[in-house]
């Protein structure tokens, strides 16, 4: 048994470490491709905003994710009313989803920030010389208050809201079941199958 958890513990791991390499590197490519197209300031501040929102709504799944109960949405699921069977399974799996959520998305989120970041720094700077430490100290102060204070914003909410987060999420799933065919969030193994 502890062998098995072992394993599974590992192939978690790897399998998170490994979707965050590729979603960062995709991520990555795609904002600073973007960025060398965009020549405005105000787009380049639009596409960093739109990372850093991201990262908090993610954050805010993530955590409303870790703390919903499954009651409300079975007397939902009971009812046959769309999206409460998706956000059973996300309860269900409720580990690796805040694992995905608050790891892999919200530190993608972060190191890009960061980069963008330093993108729109060294534009500033060009533009104003002298002043590109001041620029370059107050645009870094910004991105940090603007991630963290979100976060804990968000963190707030879904402490409060979990059950609706969830539920929302759900239909959000379902919407894309029904469209796709696709299910982003897998039904367990039946019983009497092992995992």
């Amino acid at each position: 048994m502890a062998k098995t958890q072992g394993r599974s513990s590992w192939k978690n791991a790897l399998t998170m470490g490994g979707g965050t390499f590729f979603i960062a590197l995709a991520a990555g490519y795609g904002s600073q491709f973007f960025l060398g197209k965009i020549t405005s300031i105000i787009l380049s501040f639009a596409l960093l905003l739109f990372i850093i929102l991201a990262g908090i709504i993610f954050d805010i799944i993530g955590v409303a994710t870790a703390a919903a109960s499954e009651a409300p949405l079975h007397a939902r699921a009971a009812k046959r009313i769309p999206g409460a069977r998706q956000a059973l399974r996300l309860l269900r799996k409720a580990d690796r989803v805040t694992t995905f959520c608050n790891d892999v998305v919200g530190d993608a989120s972060g190191t890009l920030s960061g980069a963008v970041g330093a993108v729109i720094i060294l534009r500033l700077a060009g533009q104003h010389g002298a002043e590109d430490i001041l620029i370059s100290t107050i645009t870094t102060a910004v991105i940090a208050a603007v991630t963290v204070g979100g976060k804990a914003m968000g963190k707030s909410f879904a402490l409060r809201e979990a059950n609706e987060v969830v539920f929302l999420v759900g239909r959000v799933l379902y919407a894309i079941e029904r469209l796709t065919g696709w299910q982003p969030i897998p039904n367990g193994p039946k019983k009497g199958r092992r995992p």
